[in-house]
Formats: C-alpha cells, sequence, structure tokens
C-alpha cells in the first residue's frame, strides 16, 4: 500500500513551488486533484490562443495528479469547490498576495466547512511583515536569501545560482509540514493551517554558509570554484562546455589516491608541495599538475579512475546525461511514461526508495481530464448537470471534447 494511501489533496498551485509540494505527495500515493482555470489551465502548461499542447515543464512537475477545471470567479465555480471541499483532507495553493483573498477562499471560510482540513499556503514573503504583499518567483526567493551572494568568482558579481530551490525546494518543505500535520491530525482529530515563506524556506538551504558568519556579523564570501586545488574543477577530453571534474579530496588518505590516480605518487615528496603550506603557496602549480592528467582523459574517466581509489569525485554531468547515465538506468531512476500528446517519453523518477511504499509514475494530466471522473464519484453530479456546467462555464470541456473525438477518431 502506498504510505499516504487515502490522504485527497485539493491542489490549486502553479508553476513550480506549489505543483512540486503536490507532486512528491502524489508520488507518496495521495489523491491530488488539480483545479484549474479553463480553456488555460496552470501557467506552467504554457497555454496560449491556438495551442492545447502543454509544454515539457508542466509534465515534468505535474506527474501523478487529476485535472479539473472550474471557474473560480464564477460564483456557482467557488460553490461547486466548496461542496467538495469536504471529500478531502488537505487544500495547497500558492497563488500570489491577495487571490486567495479576493475569492474569499480563505483558511476561516475552508475551515468552517472542513474542520479538519490541513490547508497549505506558499508565499513569496509570507502572509505578514512589510513585504508581504511583494510578488516573488523562485530566483527574487533566491536572491531575498542570500543564495546570489555567494555564487560567483570572488573579484565578479553575484551570480544567479542553476537549480530552483527556491521553488522546488521551498514545495519540499511544505510536502513535509503537510505530512507532519496529517499524523497529527490522526491524534487530535483537528486540521491547521500551514504558511510557508519562499525567502525562508530558501535560508534553509543556506545554513552551512551562514555559519560563516560569525552569527550575523559579516557577510559569506564568494569562493567561486575555490583555491584549493583538492578541491576544485578539472578540464578533461575532449574539451566541450562541461567536460569537466571535480574533485573534493577532503583527507590525507584522499590527496594520496589523487596522487596515485594520476600516476605521481611522489608528488609531495617534491619541495614546493612537501607541506600543507607550500601546497597552499603553490596551489596554482599543484592544480596544474593534477590537470595535465585530467585533460587526456574523458570526464567519465576521470570520475571513475578517482572514484575507484577511494576519491569523492563526479563527472559534471549535462542535464540530458542524466537520461543515458548507466547508474541511474540500472537502478530504475530513468522512468518511461505515455503521454497523450507526446507518446513515450522518458521522466526522472522519484527519489525516495521505501520498501513498504511504491507509485509508478503517471503522465501529467490534460486540462480537464478528470472533470466527469472527480466530479461524479465526489459530487454526485449527473452528467446532464455536468453538460449544463459546462454549457454555463462554470466548468472547461475543451479537453474533454478533444479525448472523446480522439477516442472516437
Amino acid at each position: 500500500m502506498p504510505a499516504l494511501d487515502g490522504m485527497r489533496i485539493l491542489d490549486m498551485t502553479q508553476f513550480e513551488a506549489g505543483t512540486c509540494c503536490t507532486q512528491s505527495l502524489a508520488f507518496l500515493g495521495a489523491d491530488v486533484v488539480k483545479i484549474e482555470r479553463p480553456n488555460f489551465g496552470d501557467p506552467g502548461r504554457g497555454r496560449s490562443a491556438g495551442n492545447s499542447i502543454d509544454r515539457e515543464y508542466f509534465i515534468n512537475w505535474n506527474s501523478n495528479k487529476r485535472s479539473v477545471t472550474i471557474n473560480l470567479q464564477d460564483p456557482a465555480g467557488r460553490e461547486l469547490l466548496l461542496k467538495m471541499l469536504p471529500n478531502y483532507d488537505v487544500f495547497v495553493e500558492n497563488y500570489g498576495p491577495g487571490v486567495m483573498e479576493k475569492l474569499n477562499l480563505g483558511y476561516e471560510v475552508m475551515s468552517e466547512i472542513n474542520p479538519q482540513l490541513i490547508y497549505a499556503r506558499i508565499k513569496g514573503f509570507g502572509t505578514t511583515g512589510p513585504h508581504a504583499h511583494y510578488k516573488c518567483m523562485d530566483m527574487v526567493a533566491q536572491a531575498a536569501a542570500g543564495a546570489f551572494s555567494i555564487t560567483g568568482n570572488p573579484d565578479g558579481p553575484p551570480m544567479r545560482p542553476g537549480p530552483t530551490t527556491g521553488d522546488a525546494g521551498t514545495g519540499m518543505q511544505a510536502a513535509l509540514a503537510i505530512t507532519a500535520a496529517y499524523a497529527q491530525r490522526l491524534r487530535t482529530n483537528r486540521g491547521q493551517s500551514i504558511e510557508l515563506s519562499m525567502q525562508e524556506a530558501m535560508t534553509y538551504y543556506l545554513r552551512t554558509a551562514v555559519s560563516s558568519t560569525g552569527f550575523g556579523a559579516r557577510p559569506t564570501l564568494r569562493s567561486g570554484n575555490g583555491s584549493n586545488p583538492f578541491m576544485a574543477l578539472y578540464p578533461c577530453a575532449p574539451g566541450g562546455a562541461n567536460d569537466y571534474i571535480f574533485i573534493m579530496a577532503v583527507n590525507q588518505r584522499m590527496w594520496d589516491g589523487v596522487c596515485q590516480t594520476i600516476e605521481k605518487p611522489d608528488l609531495f615528496a617534491r619541495p614546493e608541495y612537501e607541506t600543507p603550506r607550500q601546497r597552499h603557496v603553490n596551489a596554482s602549480g599543484l592544480y596544474n599538475e593534477i590537470a595535465e592528467w585530467t585533460k587526456t582523459k574523458t570526464k567519465r574517466e576521470c570520475m571513475s579512475l578517482f572514484a575507484e581509489a577511494g576519491v569523492c569525485a563526479s563527472a559534471v554531468y549535462q542535464t540530458n546525461e542524466l537520461f543515458s547515465d548507466p547508474h541511474l538506468q540500472e537502478r530504475g531512476f530513468i522512468k518511461e511514461i505515455d503521454h497523450r500528446d507526446y507518446g513515450n517519453v522518458r521522466i526522472l523518477g522519484w527519489p525516495s526508495r521505501m520498501s513498504e511504499s511504491k507509485v509508478e509514475p503517471v503522465a501529467a494530466p490534460l486540462l480537464g481530464e478528470h472533470n466527469d471522473e472527480v466530479l461524479m464519484t465526489d459530487l454526485g453530479i449527473s452528467r446532464s448537470e455536468l453538460g449544463r456546467l459546462r454549457d454555463k462555464g462554470v466548468i472547461g470541456g475543451e479537453e474533454v471534447d478533444r479525448l472523446e473525438a480522439k477516442a472516437a477518431g
């Protein structure tokens, strides 16, 4: 049985922070019903007039969910959502400041209908404080948390980090909080509200950097790729943009492993490298000694040789190389799914491996794909009533029509 089998989630999220949260819970077995705007849906789908094909971005963040389209600006649509509420354990939203208040769908309103509801909100700067009304996305949160300031070369400007931890990192923290609230509800029979500020959540990933501030007395400096030859990037053959190996040798045994691997076991016997201080003073020469060897090997060869010698090291993987990595393939991390528009495609799997819980990936839903299925099950709505709601524009029907046409054709 999946770990969260039986947990039901109303997902009113968009783009990444909220969608990451609900996807992670879906991978643990929760039933996630994504509420979207008719015709366009989650902006992450990348829909526009005349385009009904979802972006790869949306497909990667919304697998294992069901989609229902409701026009929440229509009073009848809002009422429909509130009628669904007693069937769910969790509600998650990450809309911009003031949107839920404008729709009158705050925690007070929803908890009155379902006192056991766990209501989770993800906001850029939280719901209180002087910045609460500021809009925010991933990199804004990272800038506000200090991540830009520690990324880049010491003599260069701050640099935008690569991973989207402002969004996905916050989403994972929200999923943890929801799971904890769910466990608490099993004991107390009470729901609760959960709020996450993306700025605050992002600081959790900077705690190591913050630990060098003297408890806030001075800034953490940028170090770039580092000046320590034993914690550095080295160029590899054939010299492409990402043909590099990163070595992180943190003790004498690993240092010796580096020397053995590059076939210079007596390197530290040379006067200029004999002591730690001399190695520091002559760091550039030591770096060149190692780079001279790495340039003759591919990054994969370097990774294998260093790792087998007990050195902590990795090739610099390009994102597309993850799909062909034999290690990830053997571990079953690369998954194949069948998508109605894209056919058979590969996606990355879920990293947590639980001996008593397993959920296989299912393709991200088409917009409004599960309108009939969910509304008929949750509310007992007849097909004729569903047709009336479609005609009035309360729920969408464009994907239902497309699916039926495709099935007929």
